[in-house]
């Protein structure tokens, strides 16, 4: 037999961000839908390792069912020589025989699907003005949030900030948007007055507080995925309405809740929804111009899978990629 493999170039051609914020809405809907199994990811986390590997399974069924794993190695201090934190392969199973399909770069999915995650719930959250944006952190998300937000918003201003503003001043020259974006030298300055804010860091501690967020502004907390870091300060979690990817992940994985609740900050009943929920009709989005909307996203195994599943289809039609004997 032989299998497809497909690089971070080829992933990027076969993968536009527009096409993979309708391919995410697509799975989300499936996950609330109850179409989806999925565990919770398993982490590999060795005392003496400078990283960490995480073990992300799911399978999806009915007509557009898929099985996969994606291995995904997450080493905080790889951008500081020029590399992506994130490390790993996305493995595509038949649902038929379970026979290896392809084997992809994950590190481009992770950074295509996440962005555009951010941006279905952008969509459905964030009010229908929104045009200023705030990224806190200057990697690699970073720039795939600035592409995939200007699909569902007219941003007509950026502002970035990092702990090395030569980073987010590199950022700001390097992207090409039809809008400015402009290097900051604090989180605050960023915040304040933005409609959209990302948050993206490999930070343990708030990197925003919620005196500087304006009434009506959606936050996307995407850096964290750790119980014991966090991105947002607990008074933003007790007034934000909050949304996440998936409850139980929220519960169990995410630091910006859990730690929050250790304070007696929140509870179960603060997450109003998952975004899946939302775009079903099950539950609704957001209710008034002026609350704050806070999208807590983990990273779901079926966003992977399924963007491996639409790659693989893609690939073999545009006859893209390289097959090898297996």
């Amino acid at each position: 037999m032989k299998i497809l493999i497909l690089d971070s170039e080829q992933i990027r051609e076969l993968l536009p961000m527009a096409e993979c914020i309708e391919l995410m809405a697509d799975a989300l809907a499936s996950l609330a839908r109850g179409e989806v199994f999925q565990p919770l990811r398993m982490i590999t986390r060795p005392p003496e390792a400078r990283g960490l590997l995480g073990l992300m399974p799911a399978y999806r069924s009915g007509e557009h069912g898929a099985f996969g794993l994606k291995a995904i190695c997450v080493f905080p201090e790889n951008p500081t020589q020029g590399k992506d934190a994130h490390q790993g392969a996305v493995m595509l199973f038949s649902t038929e025989t379970g026979e290896l399909l392809a084997l992809m770069n994950a590190s481009e999915i992770t950074a295509i699907r996440t962005a555009a995650v951010s941006a279905v719930a952008t969509r459905l959250l964030a009010r229908e003005g929104a045009e200023r944006l705030a990224i806190i952190g200057a990697g690699v998300q970073a720039r795939t949030h600035l592409a995939a937000l200007a699909c569902v918003r007219t941003i007509k201003h950026a502002r970035v900030a990092c702990r090395n503003i030569e980073h987010a001043r590199q950022l700001a020259r390097e992207i090409q948007v039809a809008f400015p974006i402009e290097a900051v030298q604090t989180n605050e300055e960023a915040v304040r007055d933005a409609d959209v804010i990302v948050t993206a860091t490999s930070s343990l501690e708030p990197v925003i507080d919620k005196e500087w967020i304006s009434p009506g502004a959606h936050v996307n907390a995407i850096g964290t995925h750790s119980p014991s870091s966090r991105e947002v300060d607990s008074a933003t979690m007790r007034v934000a309405r909050i949304f996440v990817d998936r409850r139980e992940s929220a519960l169990n994985e995410a630091g910006d809740y859990l730690l929050a609740a250790k304070e007696g900050v929140v509870t179960p009943e603060n997450i109003v929804a998952e975004i899946g929920e939302l775009l079903t009709g099950a539950k609704p989005g957001r209710t008034s111009e002026s609350e704050i909307t806070l999208f807590k996203s983990l990273g779901l195994a079926i966003e992977d899978v399924s963007c491996a599943d639409y790659l693989f289809k893609k690939a073999t039609t545009n006859n893209t990629g390289t097959w090898v004997n297996w």
